[in-house]
């Protein structure tokens, strides 16, 4: 989003949160709820979603947390597994699931962006 000349204007900030640490120092993300769920889970998107918006002075707030590959993945969480969490100011957070195929780190990546995009996009046509 910010390669698009002006993005400064309806970009407020942005949080990279790898590490569970980051996720809780940043934004806000429960101890128990990574304990409990995961970090990559509905309840952690959700959180971060939540935690991003009430961080900055964003309408809206998207956050992702997956198994982008090559390593990561188990049984239950394949690589590919990606949860998406969205907050909107006045209205309630909400978190969606997708499982891209396994085509590599790049793939998964990708695919990830474009869906967030998708996901942002029609939730504003909403609003």
């Amino acid at each position: 989003m910010t390669d698009i000349p002006g993005s400064s204007s309806m970009v407020d900030r942005g949080f990279v949160t790898y590490s569970n640490e980051a996720k809780m120092e940043m934004l806000g993300v429960r101890a128990e709820t990574l304990a409990t769920y995961g970090a990559v889970s509905r309840e952690t998107a959700l959180e971060m979603a939540m935690g991003a918006l009430a961080r900055s002075r964003a309408g809206i707030a998207l956050a992702v947390t997956g198994i982008a590959g090559p390593d990561g993945g188990s049984a239950q969480k394949p690589v590919g597994t990606v949860w998406f969490g969205l907050a909107l100011k006045g209205r309630p957070a909400q978190a969606e699931l997708h499982t891209f195929d396994n085509r590599g780190r790049d793939y998964v990546r990708r695919q990830t962006v474009r869906t967030a995009l998708s996901l942002a996009l029609a939730a504003l046509e909403k609003a």
